[in-house]
């Protein structure tokens, strides 16, 4: 048998023990996105959640990702794996803690560091999150960090290596 999906063909094979697949399964028009920051993120504020701005596209098929609201949305229900690294400079050991959050609609998924035990601020922590998300269709999903006390020095890197956030449609 032959399942044509457009230009795409994928041969399966039936028999006693079950489906065997052969060739390359894709999702052209499955959601995914990959997104940076086009500038520096500085001196973030203290004592209150601030968006991470992702505002440069990588890639966006499907255009569910709005580079205006920092957003993505996700276009049908289904598990999405979402996946965040957050390079944060200047990190103040005065600080309580820092969370760096995935909010969803349903839910909201924390990374929690704590530099008060440092000797000293560290130039640079790299945070990375990721998590299998449940969104229904509409639901949103977007990045924010909480710093809490200290002095708002610390800054968001723009490098699109190292501060990103993308997702896709899992199943």
């Amino acid at each position: 048998h032959i399942f044509d999906k457009g230009a795409e063909e994928t041969r399966a094979k039936f028999s006693s023990t079950g489906l065997a697949v052969t060739g390359n399964i894709t999702a052209p028009t499955n959601p995914a996105f990959n997104v940076g920051l086009s500038a520096i993120q500085s001196d973030i504020a203290i004592d209150g959640w601030v968006t991470v701005l992702f505002d440069t596209e990588i890639f966006d098929q499907g255009a569910n990702f709005n580079t205006g609201t920092y957003t993505f949305t996700a276009p049908v229900t289904g598990k999405y794996q979402l996946n965040l690294t957050v390079r944060l400079e200047n990190v103040d050991t005065a600080a309580a803690y820092y969370q760096i959050t995935i909010k969803t609609s349903n839910k909201t998924y924390v990374f929690t560091i704590d530099p008060g035990a440092l000797a000293s601020d560290p130039g640079y922590w790299a945070i990375p999150l990721s998590v299998l998300a449940d969104m229904d269709a509409s639901d949103t999903a977007y990045v924010r960090i909480f710093q809490s006390i200290g002095t708002a020095q610390t800054d968001v890197n723009a490098d699109p290596g190292e501060t990103i956030f993308s997702g896709y449609l899992a199943c």
